[in-house]
């Protein structure tokens, strides 16, 4: 409310608000922002969790009376259903429950269920397909297909983003006693099980809208299908009809057949199951283990939210994706709570108290790494410690309602939660829904159902047995083998494969064995499908035709052979990259609170093996480009240099201010609005001459962040920064004196408990939900003379630069290969996975009942909340003195 409202998000680093069109486009990300207040709406059953009633009262008020649904803007049907109509139906379901205690919302007439009724009508339109599934998006304003609408050529969407619609209009026909919502989300729910691959029983991530055709057919638990499981045991729980149970239960099977690979969750092909798709997991399938406890199967449940545990306590949060070995793959992290809901449910299940060390854990993370002048920053980079601009409206709604019941006592809670279900956006929808206008027949609509001999059905809900019977260290004995698991870093397994080959010939050719020049291997390959080609520039090029191949089981030897070797093809680029590196800013009044993400240079000091990083006052050089003799060497002299890019060399720039006496130097890019945000790192290179004679360290800003740094100077004058390989924690720069402690909110302290908490490791990665490919880190050197067509060569080129070349390419004619998705973009083990750089767009803004202009403030107003902390730290100076 101080600084963003009534914008959809806060952007925590500078303090304000976050408005569609008057901020770079952020692709995919941005579809859920629709000018309608997005944070305010998420966060109103959290308040009533918190027991911030009178804050909730009032915040209703503002929804009422501020938000337009009508706005002219293209939203995301998925997000806008589960955080914009979850939001007010949530509101809606704990306004009526405080109405009828009668303390509070004694005026309230059900204005938020009105609201979310016109918001389901509006996102209607997008179901105006032949298959039922709806379109991936929608103009509020002017629906599908409008002249004026601005979207409807979709032809994919993903199957969460279909199949998580349930919930909510289920809730909204059932609340209102209108069935066409209800009757809309069933059609797709429907054609997505009847869509299923029917030998595997598993669906894919993306489908065809229009021919129900499935466009990408990996298959697993995380981003992109995550909720659609999710909903179907939910919606049984919720609306009491057994065909969603079956299919749940048809689907878990499978699961578990062949995606959980304990403490793993692999993503495997829907018609070659028994194949891995890929060698990484991402962070969104953090949830499965709560999803399990539901259903009543304990032990995965355990062991895959032990495995997370390890990854976090490695990075300090779960990186976007991570590899089967434990490294990071994409590095950032939004503040997601999918970790944190699960570990509320092992908590509620088990009543271990490991799992409130747990919650401590990623408090105290919270509050340590993330905590910045504004709220909390979403991490870039889990391994440096930078932090990007963003805090998704998700943080509040979800996090803090997950960690804040994990703690709470039943006495905490001013109504009980146990009649409530948990949405995927954790709004509370009332179990007594379930009776009340049954407007759909519970006719059992699965087709095909088959009864599956699994003893894990027994658990299923209701669950009338006692989960540990006789054991209090049950969920401990199951941990304990895991709890090493990342930093051994164990062996990979036998694969599902080879595992099914018992005793049998196992692969006759290993990519890292394969040599071009020996004719048995070409022979082995032949066998395969395999054939070699040699290109003209040296390369060797692998094709495979599985039709070509001598057996079936060739064929899939073969296959295998392609993805090793896409894999190790990948490996190859990733081992040429360096790593972003850390500019924190640690003086008066920051104390290491702002990290910016910093592009890391080839020549100079190598920070990762100076552990102490570089610290000192910053001075702005003269002449500003430093492609000449520094004129003011005095007030460069034992400082790191603020420089601007262009003109010259960047090894030339490093020489001028090292012959001054800089002890470190930082290049601010001149393209102005470039942020790490929206364009992709790249690193300094060399000017092709023996460059041993740099010794400092040099770091690359783009220009938001690079203008912090200015702002700060402008605002203090006297700016101490810190260069790194990554953040350093606020106790290790200022060596035990008294630090500021902010914590998330005095509800969230906890009391101390008597276990010790587990000690975090060195320091720590968006589809719309699930991350896109990130872009490498490339390498720009050279610069313009004066005066050449900036059209054609541009100074220290931001676009990343080619890779270098594999010395051998893949690729594939006749049948889909494993990872060749990840192959053509691969993440990079040390790079942050950044999105693609986005045009800015400019959404038409039309109804609009509040002034959306957000400008940033300055800095005296950023920092207005910190007086008492600066006068702290100013007490602790003349105590010192």
């Amino acid at each position: 409310q101080e600084h963003a409202y009534p914008a959809d998000e806060l952007m925590p680093l500078t303090c304000r608000g976050r408005v569609r069109g008057q901020e770079p486009s952020r692709g995919d990300v941005d579809d859920a922002l629709g000018k309608f207040s997005l944070t305010l709406i998420d966060t109103l059953d959290t308040l009533v969790v918190l027991n911030k009633t009178k804050e909730f009262e009032e915040a209703v008020r503002k929804v009422i009376k501020d938000v337009n649904l009508d706005n002219d803007i293209v939203v995301s049907v998925f997000e806008t259903n589960i955080r914009v109509l979850g939001g007010l139906l949530g509101g809606h379901s704990v306004a009526i429950m405080l109405k009828e205690k009668g303390d509070y919302m004694q005026w309230y007439n059900g204005e938020l269920l009105h609201m979310a009724k016109e918001l389901g009508y509006k996102l209607l339109p997008a179901f105006n397909t032949t298959s039922g599934l709806p379109y991936p998006r929608v103009n509020l304003k002017f629906g599908v297909r409008h002249p004026e609408a601005r979207t409807g050529t979709e032809t994919d969407t993903c199957t969460a983003c279909a199949g998580t619609l349930i919930l909510e209009f289920a809730a909204l026909s059932r609340f209102t006693g209108t069935s066409i919502f209800e009757e809309y989300a069933r059609k797709a729910l429907d054609f997505i099980w009847e869509k299923r691959q029917r030998s595997s029983n598993l669906v894919g991530v993306t489908i065809n809208i229009h021919t129900g055709d499935w466009v990408r057919k990996d298959s697993g638990v995380g981003a992109g299908i995550d909720s659609y499981y999710e909903y179907l045991l939910k919606a049984y729980v919720l609306l009491g009809d057994d065909s969603f149970l079956e299919r749940f239960n048809t689907h878990y099977d499978a699961i578990m057949r062949y995606i959980s690979q304990p403490p793993l969750l692999l993503d495997v092909h829907i018609h070659k199951p028994m194949l891995n798709a890929r060698t990484w997991m991402d962070s969104l399938l953090a949830f499965f283990p709560g999803l399990q406890v539901l259903k009543g199967d304990i032990r995965p449940a355990i062991e895959t939210h032990e495995m997370l545990y390890q990854v976090i306590k490695k990075h300090n949060f779960l990186p976007e994706a991570f590899t089967t070995d434990f490294r990071v793959h994409w590095a950032q992290h939004p503040l997601r709570p999918e970790f944190a809901e699960s570990t509320y449910f092992l908590y509620k299940a088990t009543g271990d108290p490991y799992y409130l060390e747990v919650g401590k854990t990623l408090i105290e993370n919270l509050n340590k790494y993330a905590r910045v002048p504004c709220g909390f920053a979403a991490m870039k980079d889990v391994r440096t410690g930078s932090h990007e601009d963003r805090m998704d409206s998700f943080f509040l709604a979800e996090m803090f309602k997950y960690l804040y019941l994990l703690f709470a006592d039943k006495e905490d809670m001013i109504f009980d939660i146990e009649d409530y279900i948990f949405t995927t956006e954790a709004h509370l929808l009332p179990l007594w829904l379930s009776t009340t206008n049954q407007t759909i027949s519970k006719k059992n609509t699965t087709t095909e159902y088959t009864e599956l001999d699994d003893s894990n059905f027994d658990w299923t809900c209701p669950n009338t047995q006692i989960l540990f019977p006789n054991d209090p260290m049950f969920a401990q004995s199951i941990r304990e083998p895991l709890k090493n698991v990342v930093d051994k870093s164990c062996p990979r397994g036998i694969s599902r494969v080879e595992e099914s080959l018992g005793s049998g010939p196992k692969p006759p050719l290993r990519a890292r064995d394969f040599m071009a020049s020996n004719p048995e291997h070409l022979e082995i390959l032949k066998k395969m499908g395999v054939s070699l080609i040699h290109l003209k520039d040296g390369r060797v090029q692998l094709v495979q035709h599985a039709v070509q191949a001598a057996s079936s089981l060739d064929a899939e030897d073969g296959l295998r052979f392609m993805q090793e070797m896409i894999e190790l093809s990948s490996q190859q680029q990733k081992e040429q990259q360096l790593p972003p590196r850390a500019v924190q800013i640690v003086s008066h009044p920051f104390f290491g609170r702002v990290v910016l993400t910093a592009g890391p240079a080839q020549f100079g000091m190598d920070l990762s093996k100076h552990k102490a990083g570089t610290r000192g006052f910053v001075a702005t050089i003269k002449p500003y480009n430093g492609c000449s003799e520094i004129t003011n060497p005095e007030a460069v002299k034992e400082k790191i240099a603020l420089m601007q890019r262009g003109q010259c060399m960047f090894a030339e720039k490093a020489r001028n201010i090292q012959k001054a006496g800089a002890i470190g130097g930082i290049v601010i890019d001149d393209n102005e609005g470039s942020s790490s945000d929206t364009a992709p790192l790249f690193q300094m290179a060399g000017d092709g001459k023996n460059t041993d004679d740099i010794t400092i360290p040099m770091l690359f800003l783009f220009n938001k962040e690079g203008n912090i740094i200015l702002d700060a100077i402008r605002e203090y004058e006297a700016v101490e920064v810190l260069l790194s390989d990554k953040a350093k924690d606020r106790a290790t720069i200022f060596k035990g004196k008294m630090i500021p402690n902010y914590i998330i909110d005095s509800n969230l302290e906890m009391e101390n408990t008597d276990q010790k908490s587990s000690e975090n490791d060195s320091h720590k990665q968006d589809s719309e939900e699930a991350p896109s490919a990130s872009q490498d880190i490339g390498a720009a050197s050279e610069e313009p003379e004066e005066g050449e067509n900036s059209d054609v060569t541009d100074p220290d080129p931001l676009s990343p630069a080619d890779a270098v070349s594999d010395s051998v390419s893949i690729s594939n004619q006749d049948s889909y290969i494993p990872g060749t998705e990840e192959a053509t973009a691969p993440e990079p083990a040390c790079t942050p996975g950044d999105p693609q750089p986005q045009e800015q767009e400019t959404e038409t803004e039309s109804n609009s009942k509040v002034n959306w202009d957000s400008k940033a403030q300055p800095m005296e107003s950023i920092l207005a909340d910190w007086n008492e902390d600066i006068e702290a730290f100013e007490m602790m100076e003349k105590d010192e003195l």
